[in-house]
């Protein structure tokens, strides 16, 4: 089941729930693929101050700094904060399982057993990744809930 809300800034976020089992469920957030409107517009305007300050003082390191540097700093934007899919796997029984995939195709996955988990908390304002808004959340939050009353009524 996919639902579509609205992130932080607006734009269009999926939530898909899969119910595997009662006590088994699955949560992915989508975000939107990087707009190449926007990556296109972001280098033009850097290069054309960079092509300014070269044409003002004729030193061509200033061309060839702002071309790595923002090659370099559009890699580190890939690599490390534009995420693409953030999933929740939560197994009454076992644990809970966080995956995130960036736009660079790297992947973070933690676990965390079930017998340490007292209770869920969504604390989007720590990692603000994929920006979610309390709608979305909410029903994230309420669906774990109801696994992990489930499994302590069965412990």
């Amino acid at each position: 089941m996919a639902s579509t809300f609205k992130d932080l800034s607006g734009r269009c976020i999926t939530l898909e729930q899969r119910h595997h089992s009662p006590l088994c469920r699955e949560f992915t957030i989508l975000s939107p693929k990087m707009s190449l409107r926007s990556v296109l517009g972001c280098t033009a305007a850097i290069w054309l101050v960079a092509y300014a300050i070269f044409y003002r003082t004729q030193n061509t390191s200033v061309l060839s700094a702002s071309i790595v540097l923002t090659l370099v700093g559009m890699m580190l934007h890939l690599h490390l904060f534009k995420i693409d899919q953030e999933s929740m796997l939560i197994i009454g029984s076992i644990g809970v399982q966080m995956n995130t995939l960036y736009a660079s195709g790297r992947e973070s996955v933690r676990f965390i057993e079930m017998r340490k988990v007292k209770d869920i908390v969504i604390n989007e304002a720590i990692y603000m990744s994929a920006k979610p808004r309390l709608d979305c959340l909410s029903q994230v939050y309420r669906s774990c809930q109801e696994i992990l009353q489930q499994t302590q009524e069965e412990q």
